[in-house]
């Protein structure tokens, strides 16, 4: 099946995943029966094309990697605004991938309304929307007769969503906790080895860890979006960001790390929601647990997530949780699954 999509967002994600639908482009037709095409780019840097008949991907990564416009070097409806785009474009697909807003899920949250409102499927990494209105976009999607999928919003291209929402179907969970946020993870990992906080998070902006403002992952509202979505979707709950207790690591002191590692224990900072009698619960705290553990053995920038069950008792996955060639797997993935209930979806219609 050829899905046309349009893509709101070029950055470093949305670059990643058309790195890999370029490098994958054989693979996708011969093993998913999967064929791309890119009908439209928009971008508040680079931006924004429209061309019905495909734009040139290859061309496009060059052009903006040389700093240049894409509406100065391709052919087609230019200067559009995204929510005009999403209409001209006439897209199968909208892929979401701007910056994440966890105040308002702006302009994220505007534009996958639209897109949804205007019948087509929406795949986002964009935390914002996900975290504040996750109930909303799933009826919209449902009364739209339209897929939305986000399998990147958490832990970028680590099934973690995929692994709670296919893997564990019908398994009662009672608890979701994890490490979810590799900055934090990173800055704790440094810290043992004898940096203070601010040396551990100078060197996590050196390496393009942290950003120049650190708040959404040291005070701990990246991890807490992250949870709210899990136990939104664990426990068909309609938690907000602000629901979350949240103390970040900006406080954890270098005798606090030492001091855990010499009774045998490590300083991570844990996001966990559960079920308390008839009320769901989340918070993200820095929490001590033991240094041979599941979260004990997470360094550097990687994730974790815990998922505990009645079938299958706890169920851990590990992997990265950032970057662009990550989030741009869990955009592909997301694109295959799509591809596979719409195949499937015309079987059924055709008997």
């Amino acid at each position: 099946m050829e899905l046309k999509l349009a893509l709101i967002g070029f950055g470093v994600v949305g670059r990643g995943f058309t790195d890999i639908i370029i490098r994958k482009r054989n693979y996708l037709l011969s093993r998913y029966n999967l064929k791309v095409r890119v009908v439209g780019i928009c971008d508040l840097k680079y931006g924004s094309v429209v061309n019905t008949e495909g734009l040139d991907i290859t061309k496009a990564l060059e052009v903006v990697r040389s700093g240049k416009s894409l509406e100065k070097e391709f052919d087609g409806v230019k200067g559009l605004g995204a929510l005009e785009f999403i209409d001209v474009s006439n897209a199968d697909v909208v892929v979401e991938a701007t910056w994440t807003n966890l105040e308002t899920g702006e302009p994220g949250l505007t534009h996958v309304k639209k897109a949804l409102s205007s019948g087509r499927h929406v795949i986002t990494t964009n935390k914002g929307p996900i975290a504040l209105a996750y109930r909303e976009l799933s009826s919209l999607a449902r009364s739209r007769g339209v897929k939305l999928l986000f399998s990147g919003t958490v832990m970028s291209g680590t099934p973690s969503i995929r692994t709670l929402i296919r893997g564990l179907a019908g398994c009662y969970v009672s608890e979701v906790a994890g490490i979810l946020n590799g900055t934090t993870n990173y800055i704790l990992t440094k810290m043992e080895e004898g940096l203070t906080f601010n040396e551990a998070l100078r060197d996590a902006q050196l390496k393009g860890y942290a950003e120049a403002d650190p708040t959404m992952d040291v005070d701990a509202w990246d991890p807490a979006a992250k949870i709210v979505i899990l136990a939104n979707i664990a426990f068909d709950s309609d938690l907000k960001p602000k629901d979350v207790i949240r103390r970040g690591i900006r406080d954890t002191r270098l005798d606090d790390i030492k001091d855990a590692l010499r009774r045998g224990k490590r300083i991570k900072l844990i996001a966990r929601a559960w079920i308390d009698g008839n009320t769901v619960r989340a918070k993200v705290t820095p929490e001590e647990v033991d240094i041979n553990s599941f979260f004990g053995q997470v360094t550097g920038t990687v994730n974790a997530v815990m998922y505990r069950t009645d079938s299958l008792g706890d169920v851990y996955l590990i992997g990265r949780g950032a970057g662009g060639e990550e989030a741009g797997q869990a955009i592909l993935a997301d694109l295959i699954e799509l591809n596979s209930m719409l195949e499937e979806s015309k079987v059924l219609t055709s008997k």
